[in-house]
């Protein structure tokens, strides 16, 4: 922590990849100062804001002050290897930089109205990146899905516990499936004999078109549990066959 110089393992108690936001359990930790939520569904364009972050990850927290311009923005924001569409955003032009995604969103008051997460630059929109207008999620939106990972229900949304690993890296196939550009060595999908150059066209039954529709299918899904892939190879056959999927990162 920037305050105190001392740093924490944290374990992914659960996530939500359409609302980038996850819950951490922090090990040994306790009598943490915690922050005052405000409600972000009250929040006006022209609200004055700061935006506190580790800027450039030196480790030290730096805050910059801009004004909300916009409400309810939906942006597809990349971290250079996969994208997601995030709705419902707080839009400001507070100057944030790499490094300041996961930091808060304060109002005037020192409430937290949001959880920084994105910022535009020629060519999209981005993760830890800035130079023009940023992004927030909303508390209210973050806070819903911290209750959602207190459940303990896993649903579309929200993945609780560790992350299933097939083992594929994607990219958009000819819209019958999606195209491997590499297999993990040792991976599921490595036992079940994909490669390079395959199109996956559904798993457990479900056709798959897009590389975000084949992880959110997974997403369902945890480690140790099976699922029944199907492919075809450069060579147009297709093959199936039913993998048990390991423990990977979170996505």
């Amino acid at each position: 922590m920037p305050s105190t110089g001392r740093s924490y393992t944290a374990q992914v108690l659960g996530y939500s990849v359409t609302s980038d936001t996850a819950v951490l359990k922090l090990q040994g930790a306790s009598g943490l100062a915690t922050v005052t939520t405000g409600n972000s569904a009250k929040l006006q364009r022209g609200q004055l804001v700061r935006a506190t972050g580790n800027a450039g990850g030196t480790g030290r927290l730096t805050t910059v002050t801009g004004h909300i311009t916009g409400l309810g923005k939906t942006i597809t924001a990349t971290d250079g290897q996969q994208s997601e569409q995030l709705r419902g955003l707080i839009e400001t032009n507070t100057p944030i930089q790499p490094g300041d995604s996961g930091g808060p969103l304060l109002d005037a008051s020192g409430k937290v109205q949001g959880m920084n997460t994105a910022a535009s630059r020629a060519g999209g929109y981005y993760f830890q990146d800035a130079t023009n207008d940023a992004y927030a999620i909303p508390i209210n939106a973050a806070l819903k899905v911290v209750k959602q990972v207190e459940s303990g229900a896993t649903t579309l949304a929200v993945h609780i516990g560790a992350t299933a690993f097939l083992g594929v890296q994607l990219s958009p196939g000819d819209g019958s499936g999606v195209a491997i550009t590499g297999v993990v060595s040792g991976s599921a999908a490595d036992t079940a004999g994909l490669q390079y150059g395959d199109v996956i066209t559904a798993v457990d039954g479900h056709a798959v078109t897009a590389p975000n529709a084949l992880r959110a299918l997974l997403l369902q899904k945890h480690p140790g549990d099976t699922a029944t892939l199907t492919w075809v190879d450069q060579a147009g056959s297709q093959h199936s066959a039913t993998v048990t999927l390991a423990s990977g990162p979170p996505q």
